[in-house]
């Protein structure tokens, strides 16, 4: 049986059986190089991309037909939430690998504002209305490791959120705007008045780097996941600790809320993406990927975005029943799964995949 090899989803017919993913991927093409991020719009309506081709792209996401085309002169970086947009929808913010932020405008593509930094600036994201964007700036040399609140249409720092005794990798609003949750390299996330910028608690326990730290929809919890590999969910009003979840072998680089906030989705290198029942922390399902950078919830809940290398390059010879080639190559890519009709693959079998 000849090898069988497709870019846009893989859907394997060996003995009369449909081995792989059997339910439709929107394949989105036109970077030139690896796609590093990807995120939902708020109302699920488009799909955001950055890539080291400098560029990021907005996609329609139900058919995949790429909207526009935000063209930058250095490497683009998107955050984990839908947050990189305003409220309306009307703009991005955007990271530039350089320490610049760039505001675009998701219709006409046009660069609207650049704010200039000589500090590697690490996330962006607006406040739940729009007139705010707390960014985090990864100072690698020190000694100052601080956030930023800034007025969105000038980009003035309204509040510096000072304290961190290492790089702060990401800053986000809570759901009411009314504090900003940091996560940093010092080992610590900590929770700060984004009116007046006084740091409110520190959650202390994880032993290597905070990755990332997320609010629950609700705003009544925390989650944060660490280089140790765990993951540990906090009481938002009071900096408590709630619950530990274990079982990653690997550095965790991305969690995510589902809206209902009762799950979560979690992702890291080496490692199945994991989906968390958040009141018991009981495991509820592993989709099978490698090498993922960010998973990510659509707004309904129903589909799961991820961004990883997958180990694709491989041969695998005398697969099942002992007949057929199966010859796949490698790449950056991006994922969307329906993760709830999703049944785990046999073993060395890959899921769909969107190639960019």
């Amino acid at each position: 049986m000849k090898p069988i090899f497709c870019t846009t989803f893989i859907s394997l017919l060996l003995a009369g059986h449909v081995l792989a993913a059997e339910i439709p991927f929107v394949e989105l093409k036109g970077h030139t190089a690896w796609v590093d991020f990807a995120i939902f719009s708020p109302d699920g309506k488009k799909i955001a991309t950055a890539s080291s081709d400098n560029t990021a792209r907005i996609w329609d996401a139900e058919s995949g037909k790429e909207l526009k085309k935000l063209e930058a002169s250095a490497a683009l970086s998107l955050g984990r939430s839908p947050d990189i947009f305003s409220p309306d929808i009307k703009k991005v913010a955007v990271p530039r690998v350089d320490g610049d932020v760039q505001i675009f405008d998701t219709e006409s593509g046009e660069v609207l504002q650049t704010w200039q930094d000589s500090r590697l600036v690490s996330s962006a994201y607006f406040s739940p209305d729009g007139t705010k964007i707390a960014t985090s700036v990864w100072n690698r040399d020190g000694p100052n490791y601080f956030a930023q609140i800034r007025d969105a249409e000038s980009g003035k720092e309204l509040q510096a959120l000072e304290g961190h005794t290492g790089s702060v990798i990401s800053a986000f609003f809570s759901p009411d705007g009314k504090k900003v949750l940091t996560a940093s390299k010092d080992a610590t996330a900590r929770i700060w008045d984004a009116e007046t910028g006084k740091e409110l608690h520190k959650l202390e326990g994880h032993t290597e780097l905070v990755r990332t730290a997320v609010f629950s929809p609700d705003g009544t919890k925390i989650v944060t996941a660490s280089r140790n590999k765990i993951i540990r969910i906090w009481d938002a009003e009071s900096g408590k600790e709630l619950k530990k979840l274990e079982g990653h072998k690997e550095f965790v680089h991305s969690i995510a809320f589902s809206p209902d906030g009762e799950k979560l989705v979690t992702a890291s290198k080496d490692d199945p993406v994991r989906i968390w029942e958040v009141g018991s922390g009981r495991e509820l399902k592993t989709l099978e990927h490698s090498m993922i950078d960010s998973a990510v919830f659509s707004p309904d809940g129903k589909k799961i975005l991820t961004v990883g290398e997958q180990y694709l390059a491989e041969t695998v010879k005398g697969w099942r029943s002992g007949e057929g080639e199966i010859e796949i190559t490698t790449a950056k890519q991006a994922q969307v799964w329906d993760w709830e009709r999703y049944v785990a693959p046999p073993p060395l079998m890959r899921p769909a995949v969107i190639d960019f």
